[in-house]
């Protein structure tokens, strides 16, 4: 069984700018957490990481092997070593918080949670209110939260981690031509759907890659072209801060290997064990 770990590919309103895989794709294998949110509806790490354990648990069940596939590092980091139980944000600071511009944020971060501004991107304005609003509606920083997580099942299960690193040249042109071809095979009228649906632009879905630069487009605001070397660069961009992520993030005992050097047998062999 195939259960889905990246943060697109979860809702249902972005199967062509995901790559969601197709039914020919699947080849009979169940997917699961393929399309099960809905694109009004965030889809947390925590609200993720819920639904993936019960994935697993029912994998097992039936005497299937889950296999976890995707490369949005946050869920894979909760599923395994659980979340900080943080209280419920009060919704005024919240709001309060959401309305201000990264640099704002980040000057109030400065103050009120140096740790947390030392260790953030100043132009990461989504973690910046994240930390802004959890240390205003808790009186205490994110990082002593994230001192004590729970529900991690990182200890209770055997794992057999690969890392997918294939050469940057191959994957920058690859993300180049899946953007191109993307425009030419739906993407466009995805957006279209997406924007007739007026959902708040603050949503996951309306994020995520692609969503905004084709919008632009549609209103007007930019042309064809345009919006797809900006699609292209955001792509490229996101591949690179994922691929070093993957490279220094998991732990240093998960194997790292290019796509051309995977031996089924060997890389997973714990699968095949008695």
């Amino acid at each position: 069984m195939v259960i889905n770990a990246d943060s697109a590919q979860v809702y249902a309103d972005l199967q062509v700018l995901s790559a969601r895989p197709t039914e020919q794709e699947m080849h009979g294998v169940p997917h699961r957490l393929f399309g099960a949110w809905d694109g009004a509806q965030a889809c947390s790490a925590a609200d993720w990481a819920d639904a993936a354990k019960r994935e697993i648990e029912n994998a097992q069940l039936a005497g299937a092997v889950p296999i976890l596939v995707g490369g949005t590092g946050l869920y894979i980091r909760t599923l395994l070593e659980g979340i900080a139980p943080i209280p419920a944000i009060d919704q005024h600071v919240r709001d309060t918080v959401r309305a201000m511009d990264a640099e704002a944020l980040y000057a109030a971060l400065q103050r009120e949670d140096p740790h947390a501004a030392q260790a953030l991107n100043p132009g990461d304005s989504q973690r910046l209110a994240r930390a802004l609003e959890v240390v205003r509606s808790t009186d205490r920083p994110l990082h002593e939260w994230q001192r004590h997580k729970v529900g991690g099942i990182g200890k209770a299960v055997t794992l057999a981690p690969l890392v997918l690193l294939p050469d940057r040249e191959w994957l920058y042109e690859r993300c180049d031509r899946r953007f191109t071809l993307m425009m030419e095979n739906g993407a466009v009228e995805e957006v279209e759907h997406l924007l007739a649906r007026k959902l708040p632009d603050d949503l996951p879905v309306m994020r995520a890659i692609g969503v905004p630069q084709i919008a632009d487009y549609l209103r007007g605001a930019t042309s064809r072209e345009d919006a797809i070397a900006r699609g292209r660069q955001v792509t490229r961009n996101y591949a690179k801060r994922q691929y070093t992520w993957l490279r220094h993030q998991p732990p240093d005992d998960w194997k790292r290997l290019e796509p051309e050097n995977i031996s089924i047998e060997r890389d997973f062999d714990i699968l095949f064990s008695d």
